[in-house]
C-alpha cells in the first residue's frame, strides 16, 4: 500500500493532492500497468493546520501521537516493511527526517538506497 500524507493550512489547498490522488487512479495507462485492484491501495491523508477539517494538525504531531496509524487502521513505521519520500519546506524536512529516524528508518540516497528519501530540489 502507498499513504500519501499532505497537509496544508487550509482545506482549498489541499485540493491539487485530491486532485492528483483520483487522477492517478481514473488514469487508464496507470490502470494498465499497475492494476486497478494495486490502484486501490493508495490512500491519501489530507490534515489542515488551520482552517476547520475533518483532520486537523501537522502530519509530524499525527505521527508521533500515533493519530495516523490508528486513522488508518496501520501498524506504526518500521524500517522492515516501510519506506518514505519526503517534500515539503526546509524545516519540516528536519523535523520529518528526525521522526522517522525514530522509527529506525535511514536517509538514502540514488547511489546508496535505504529507508527514505528526502526532495531537496524545491528547498532552498
Amino acid at each position: 500500500r502507498v499513504i500519501v500524507t499532505h497537509t496544508c493550512r487550509d482545506v482549498a489547498e489541499l485540493e491539487y493532492g485530491r486532485q492528483l490522488i483520483e487522477g492517478l487512479k481514473a488514469d487508464e495507462l496507470m490502470q494498465e500497468l499497475i492494476g486497478t485492484d494495486n490502484l486501490a491501495k493508495i490512500r491519501y491523508y489530507p490534515t489542515t493546520t488551520r482552517e476547520e477539517s475533518p483532520k486537523m494538525g501537522r502530519i509530524t504531531h499525527l505521527l508521533q501521537d500515533g493519530t495516523v496509524f490508528a486513522d488508518l487502521d496501520v501498524p506504526q513505521i518500521n524500517a522492515t516493511h516501510d519506506r518514505a519520500m519526503v517534500c515539503g519546506s526546509l524545516g519540516f524536512n528536519k523535523d520529518i527526517m528526525e521522526i522517522l529516524e525514530g522509527f529506525g528508518l535511514t536517509e538514502g540516497a540514488n547511489s546508496d538506497p535505504q529507508h527514505f528519501v528526502v526532495e531537496k530540489a524545491f528547498v532552498g
